[in-house]
């Protein structure tokens, strides 16, 4: 014991550094689950869809969402999802999985979301660009 108390004073900056790193790592594992969403990758995603009848909403920008979206994604722009939330209350039963280009929007989306009571929101791990990256279809219609 004595060794660890030795080494933690001879290296502060290390011991501050591992401690930092640690904390992140495990608000990364944690983090989603206590803002009170899940983070899903593609192929889970794609089996939510497929079995569960999750409904997926787009976050991206108009242009963005133009150049290819998932089927039968529910469009809404993060800066008018406030406003725009009522369009989504009669899925409010239903599984919500919520995408952007990379996952960093629609986290935030999911925390929004999860204040105005919907309860099954699933963020979209590295967003439409691991969704293109694992081959899965999109559509541009």
């Amino acid at each position: 014991m004595e060794q660890f108390l030795e080494f933690f004073t001879n290296h502060t900056i290390l011991v501050s550094v591992f401690m930092a790193i640690l904390f992140m790592l495990l608000l990364d594992i944690f983090g989603a689950t206590l803002k009170g969403y899940s983070v899903v990758g593609p192929a889970e995603a794609t089996q939510l869809i497929n079995r569960e009848d999750a409904v997926v909403i787009d976050v991206r920008e108009t242009k963005e969402y133009a150049a290819g979206h998932i089927v039968n994604s529910i469009h809404i722009p993060l800066q008018s999802l406030q406003n725009k939330v009522s369009e989504l209350e009669k899925h409010k039963s239903k599984k919500l999985i919520v995408g952007c280009q990379f996952g960093n929007r629609s986290a935030s989306a999911c925390a929004m979301l999860k204040k105005q009571g919907f309860e099954n929101i699933y963020n979209l791990k590295g967003g439409m660009a691991a969704w293109t990256n694992a081959s899965l279809p999109l559509t541009k219609a």
